[in-house]
């Protein structure tokens, strides 16, 4: 007889009274970047089944569609799921005049959270991160507008995404940062060099994302064949897909 799947257990994020699952859903995939959107109630049903065995940790970004990776979940959460669920989502990038923008200033941090609260159907965000820094707004400028949002009971804990050591020790000295999430692989191991070491120091929780080098580690090499030409890991070529497709893994 096979036995039971393993509870997910629960973790404390940070230091500021955040429990979340040790195990999250990044939901960017089912609706951007990683080929065509997914078809919806098969997004919905999968998200759904995740909290069931335990995932109840969240992950998506006003960027992803843009907005509708949001108002995905807005839909999957609907009904009671909203009180089995720690949700993340993230501002500071925004789509204009056929380029991305990164924004930090107050107006727009507020209006974005303003906008991500009524994607997603809900009051609070549990984790509100600033997707990327804006380097024209001292972040002390924006880490203050958030703190009001926490204040105002719009975000329960602030988070930080792609931040310098700098950036967060500034931006925790305002308000206490929750967490930090940033790229970490086997093969993306630069955040250890002082990320890692301040955000430890400092009590701030660390959220990996594609900690599976962007499904090389689970694909293999010859997994960029597969991605369809909307792919954003096929075309980037930032990423280590490249050198693997041209020299190959040896």
């Amino acid at each position: 007889m096979a036995s039971a799947p393993a509870a997910v257990p629960r973790v404390k994020l940070g230091s500021q009274g955040m429990e979340v699952s040790a195990q999250g859903l990044g939901c960017m995939g089912m609706s951007a970047f990683y080929g065509a959107p997914k078809p919806e109630p098969d997004m919905v049903a999968l998200i759904r089944h995740a909290v069931a065995a335990g995932v109840t940790f969240l992950d998506t970004s006003d960027m992803y569609g843009p907005h509708t990776n949001e108002m995905l979940l807005g839909k999957a959460l609907q009904g009671d799921m909203r009180e089995k669920v720690d949700l993340a989502t993230k501002f500071g990038i925004s789509f204009a005049d056929n380029k991305w923008n990164i924004r930090g200033d107050p107006a727009y941090v507020r209006a974005a959270c303003e906008g991500s609260l009524k994607r997603l159907g809900v009051d609070c965000i549990d984790l509100y991160y600033q997707h990327r820094i804006d380097k024209n707004v001292p972040i002390e400028v924006t880490i203050g507008e958030l703190k009001k949002l926490v204040e105002e009971g719009k975000i329960k804990y602030i988070g930080l995404s792609e931040a310098s050591a700098s950036t967060i020790r500034r931006a925790h000295a305002v308000h206490p940062i929750t967490a930090v999430q940033l790229e970490w692989s086997l093969w993306s191991r630069d955040v250890e060099e002082d990320i890692i070491p301040t955000c430890r120091e400092l009590g701030i929780g660390i959220v990996p994302y594609s900690p599976l080098g962007r499904g090389f580690f689970s694909g293999g090499a010859k997994l960029i064949d597969s991605l369809s030409d909307q792919d954003y890991r096929k075309v980037n070529s930032n990423d280590c897909y490249v050198d693997f497709a041209i020299f190959g893994a040896g």
